[in-house]
């Protein structure tokens, strides 16, 4: 660990002391590393500026390690090559274990928040070729949309937006790609016609400015069934205006749809917890030196966290808002409540290995969603 206080000692107190960055406040490493989305990402545009912040400050080098699913950024966190990952919802679906993180190789992980993105200014939703002759989510009804190989959650998104439409994937057809930006270059290249992503990403931008144009299908805040069917698949959707992104073709006042924190970091919950605490300082100490460095970055301020949301909070970050005043009781008894649905999840996990089972996809679901029940817990999923 790189402890700047010790600069003291060789006369630069002073210095470091002026510094608008409080940098001798923060202990980090010479070497970090994050996993995050694809290059041309929102995810990793943000994560790069966040750490050209961090290396100015601190010296701290962030390496960030693009992986085209969910699998691809976690694996590297989970083997201890990377403490942290700039991450979608997959997180949730990880913690749940289920679709790929379902398989037998697994399973529900204890995995925490850090902090998020979550100003709800740029919309995670799916972007339509403006030629495919699209207006509405139903419109999608006979189309080509993208489905990415190891990425539960933007199937997993991409399948919600379907439904508020009233559709199924057996409703359009299915163009499997083998990650996030190939779907998008995909779509540029005429081989698909609706894809999913956050409104701010480098890839939204460029299908803007192609040949066949971008539009994004509007949500509804007044249809009740259609957004009843879309939290049914994904409950951590909330309607949104956007304003931020590749939204040349909006009207004055924004483009009505949904959104849910991106990117969240997060960590494994034994990650050692001053590393933690750090790194969640940093993101606040430093805000002001990568805000507006990348689309969609000032949602990372402090006053947008979620401290309700469906994961729950590493102990070195609950350290550093409870020394900000932000961290309250509610946040607190909400936290425990979903660390325990963790436990739940992993001891029904745990039981079902020792059994054996020949089927474990199914016996998997079925077990999960009984632990679930009789905790008096949702299910989802």
């Amino acid at each position: 660990m790189k402890h700047l206080r010790a600069l003291c000692a060789a006369g630069a107190a002073a210095a470091a002391l002026a510094a608008p960055l409080h940098a001798a406040d923060l202990e980090l490493p010479d070497q970090l590393v994050w996993t995050a989305y694809d290059t041309g990402s929102s995810g990793y545009s943000q994560a790069v500026a966040i750490g050209a912040a961090m290396q100015d400050a601190t010296g701290t080098n962030l390496r960030v390690l693009p992986g085209k699913n969910d699998i691809a950024r976690m694996e590297p966190v989970r083997q201890g090559r990377a403490p942290f990952s700039a991450m979608g919802v997959g997180i949730y679906m990880l913690q749940e274990g289920v679709f790929e993180f379902g398989t037998d190789r697994w399973g529900p992980q204890s995995v925490r928040l850090v902090s998020m993105n979550n100003s709800g200014e740029a919309a995670l939703a799916v972007g339509v070729a403006a030629d495919a002759g699209v207006e509405t989510y139903a419109d999608l009804k006979g189309k080509r949309v993208a489905y990415v190989k190891g990425a539960p959650a933007l199937n997993v998104n991409m399948e919600a937006y379907l439904a508020y439409g009233g559709l199924t994937w057996d409703d359009v057809e299915v163009v499997e790609f083998g990650g996030y930006g190939d779907s998008w270059n995909g779509m540029v290249n005429g081989d698909v016609d609706a894809a999913y992503a956050i409104m701010t990403s480098g890839s939204a931008f460029q299908m803007e400015t192609s040949p066949r144009g971008l539009m994004w299908p509007h949500i509804d805040p007044e249809n009740k069934e259609g957004l009843a069917r879309m939290l049914a698949i994904a409950p951590y959707f909330q309607p949104v205006v956007a304003t931020k992104g590749a939204v040349a073709q909006t009207t004055e006042g924004g483009i009505p749809s949904a959104a849910y924190p991106y990117p969240v970091l997060i960590a494994y919950a034994d990650q050692d917890e001053e590393l933690v605490y750090n790194q969640t300082k940093a993101m606040f100490e430093l805000f002001d030196a990568y805000s507006g460095k990348a689309p969609g970055i000032d949602g990372w301020a402090l006053e947008y966290q979620n401290f309700e949301w469906v994961v729950p909070y590493h102990d070195g970050a609950i350290r550093y808002y409870k020394e900000a005043g932000v961290w309250t009781e509610a946040a607190q008894a909400h936290n425990d409540g979903l660390i325990a649905r963790q436990k739940v999840l992993q001891d029904a996990w745990a039981a079902l290995e020792a059994e054996k089972p020949a089927d474990w996809e199914a016996a998997w679901g079925e077990a999960r969603r009984k632990a679930l029940k009789d905790a008096g817990l949702p299910v989802v999923f």
